[in-house]
């Protein structure tokens, strides 16, 4: 690796940046220029909560984030949402992404950061771990029976006509689903942004709610795209999901069994599907569902007691947890998790550790979503006290898999 240039300067961003920061996103991304989208990324920006690197009066590199909160199991925690992370080429393996990298993580006032990774063998290395993955979709329409369910009465119209009750919904389900981030100021208008760089080819964004019994209680967001079908060329579009939100299990299969209805379609996708779908047990052949494990939500703990402490456990823990942490020092020792479905507390303890891990396994297993059994297997977490991985892992775990409905 070239040597870290001298001259680069690492601190936090100020208003001053936005105007260099906004180009160099946009040349490490290689989107084309376009006035609609940057002043869609500088109102998003939070220059106040970004890290830098200057390189004379050249910024070389920016590593952002959002002020958002997290759904956990059993509760809701502020988590930096780290997002817009470039390095100019010029001065890529210099050691930027790693200097600005220290510096976000140790001055992230939040107890958990989470992000999206494109690459994902980049963020393991300072402490990340993988705690949402989720699963493509591609069915075959022509394939794929669902059974009956209880119909509702289904409202269509655009994504702002309805966005008083696709807001409420969201609101109303949020709280019991991990992994799912809050929206507050103007994020439900980036999340219902119709413009013409996101359409691209496709059709304009579309929705459609569910009215139970006592009101709305459901919503599905999704466009139309080109497709290839060789058996019927005349019918080869493509519905691709852009979010599916549903109060219950029966509201979700009604929304299902409309978007597979919608005519002329010969496949519908889903990008941000959970592992846990529903879908997957519900199609009369699973096979033609075309499912896809992908890497999602990278979680990285900041503050060990606060972050254990403030999610909820299934089932009574008393558990002594070495961990280890290479770059934020305060995190490593041994720390007493004491909790159940009722509250936690996390302490440090001078007590024998029953179980070892880094920093990075404690965040994968944080949302639930991954077994501290399965770590254990890759040999990533060590038993010292034989006995008790087995009731970690069950108090660990969560009774709805993480998941995540959007990219940030």
């Amino acid at each position: 690796m070239p040597p870290i240039l001298p001259d680069i300067a690492v601190r936090p961003g100020t208003e001053a940046d936005l105007d260099a920061i906004v180009p160099l996103l946009f040349a490490a991304f290689h989107d084309a220029p376009d006035a609609e989208r940057e002043a869609a990324e500088r109102s998003k920006t939070e220059p106040a909560r970004s890290v830098v690197a200057v390189d004379g009066g050249t910024l070389a590199g920016h590593l952002g984030s959002f002020a958002r909160d997290l759904t956990v199991p059993g509760g809701i925690v502020p988590a930096a949402h780290v997002t817009q992370v470039a390095v100019a080429p010029t001065h890529r393996r210099r050691g930027v992404l790693t200097r600005m990298m220290h510096r976000h993580l140790a001055d992230a006032p939040e107890p958990i950061a989470v992000l999206w990774a494109s690459e994902g063998r980049i963020y393991p290395r300072y402490g990340y771990g993988l705690a949402a993955p989720h699963l493509t979709v591609r069915a075959a329409t022509r394939e794929v029976r669902l059974p009956d369910g209880v119909p509702g009465r289904l409202r269509a119209g655009t994504p702002l006509s309805l966005r008083t009750e696709i807001t409420e919904v969201f609101e109303a389900v949020r709280p019991g689903r991990p992994g799912w981030s809050s929206r507050p100021g103007a994020w439900w208008d980036h999340r219902l942004d119709d413009a013409a760089w996101i359409r691209g080819r496709d059709t304009a964004l579309r929705a459609v709610v569910r009215e139970g019994e006592h009101g709305v209680d459901g919503y599905a967001l999704w466009r139309v795209t080109d497709g290839e079908n060789p058996d019927n060329p005349r019918i080869s579009a493509t519905l691709v999901v852009k979010e599916l939100v549903a109060a219950t299990a029966a509201v979700r299969l009604d929304l299902w069994r409309f978007l597979f209805g919608v005519d002329l379609i010969a496949h519908v996708a889903y990008h941000r599907a959970p592992v846990d779908e529903p879908l997957l047990y519900l199609a009369d052949d699973p096979g033609w569902l075309g499912t896809r494990w992908e890497h999602g939500l990278w979680l990285r703990v900041l503050d060990v007691p606060a972050a254990l402490s403030a999610r909820r456990y299934p089932l009574p823990v008393d558990v002594v947890l070495e961990l280890t942490d290479a770059l934020l020092p305060r995190n490593g020792g041994r720390w007493r998790l004491r909790g159940g479905p009722d509250g936690a507390t996390c302490e440090r303890t001078e007590a024998p550790a029953a179980l070892a891990l880094d920093v990075r396994d404690l965040g994968a297993a944080y949302l639930g979503g991954t077994p501290l059994a399965a770590l254990a297997g890759a040999g990533l977490i060590e038993e010292r006290v034989p006995g008790t991985l087995a009731p970690a892992n069950a108090a660990f775990g969560w009774h709805r898999a993480p998941s995540m409905l959007e990219t940030f």
